[in-house]
């Protein structure tokens, strides 16, 4: 080093400069720090892994989801209790399409919020991402420590024949050496009662050496939650009472022969009646009424 020039030293430095950085760029990046105590909501992001905060949720008040009365209580009452400290199950909110499952359970967790007392800590929500199921266990270990209650939310949560994730979400919720934090809960919502296809079932029903043992072992994942709750298709009075509840709560100016009318036109040309219909509808009336819908 000593017979090197000046120009040659530079060179060499320059050289080990980029070098440096081209590694650091291989580097993963460092999840961003995340202050729980900013947000009521986030979105876990898997990689690099951090809590995502939602300050918009997209929601609506639990007085405008209709025809649920039932499960809707059974919900509340559950997770009013884990926000209190006390025992509470997982909940597995199944069954047909547009009837308000993921509604309810961000309705719940704001109508929970919404009843807290001055110094009383806040319940928080996070979503977690169906293809993200296997890296439960890491957000697990992140929250455990944390000065909060959370509830934990997958939206239509199922899987597919050839999909071992499920194990892990086993694992996580019941079957782990330290089991489920007790400052955590998991809600999941899906279309599938077992969140694994029928058809799948059957397979390892024909095709095992023991038929029971595999289907017991498939199917077992639905018995981590403690709440199964079945939402299933809607009448048409239920049908009409929520178009009418959304009218009223969004001042929509039509009178109430028109409006059934029209809903039920709505609901013929959709091939069903479900909470989403019915919310379509709505949004369609509106527009075509030349009134915006309240935030």
């Amino acid at each position: 080093m000593n017979n090197m020039t000046d120009p040659a030293i530079n060179l060499l430095g320059e050289k080990i400069d980029r070098l440096i950085e081209a590694v650091s760029r291989l580097a993963p990046p460092h999840p961003p720090e995340t202050d729980i105590a900013t947000a009521d909501c986030f979105v876990w992001v898997a990689d690099p892994g951090y809590l995502d905060p939602v300050t918009r949720v997209n929601r609506i008040d639990i007085g405008l989801i209709r025809g649920v009365d039932h499960v809707r209580g059974i919900l509340q009452e559950n997770t009013e209790r884990f926000a209190a400290g006390l025992p509470a199950n997982n909940a597995l909110l199944w069954g047909a399409r547009g009837m308000g499952k993921s509604s309810l359970v961000k309705a719940v967790h704001a109508t929970i919020n919404g009843q807290l007392k001055e110094g009383e800590t806040p319940l928080k929500l996070i979503e977690i991402h169906r293809e993200d199921i296997d890296t439960l266990p890491t957000l697990m270990t992140l929250l455990k420590k944390a000065p909060f209650r959370f509830i934990l939310f997958c939206d239509d949560l199922s899987f597919d024949h050839d999909d071992t994730s499920y194990k892990s979400l086993k694992a996580a919720l019941e079957g782990g050496v330290e089991g489920r934090p007790v400052n955590v809960i998991f809600y999941a919502t899906s279309n599938r009662r077992h969140l694994l296809p029928r058809d799948m079932i059957d397979n390892e029903r024909s095709t095992a050496i023991n038929p029971s043992e595999a289907v017991e072992e498939k199917v077992s994942l639905s018995d981590r939650f403690g709440l199964w709750l079945g939402f299933h298709r809607c009448s048409q009075e239920e049908y009409l009472d929520m178009i009418a509840g959304y009218a009223a709560y969004h001042g929509l100016r039509i009178s109430e022969g028109e409006l059934r009318a029209e809903a039920l036109e709505w609901a013929t040309t959709r091939g069903g009646r479900s909470g989403r219909v019915a919310w379509q509808f709505v949004q369609d009336l509106a527009g075509r009424l030349g009134q915006k819908l309240k935030d």
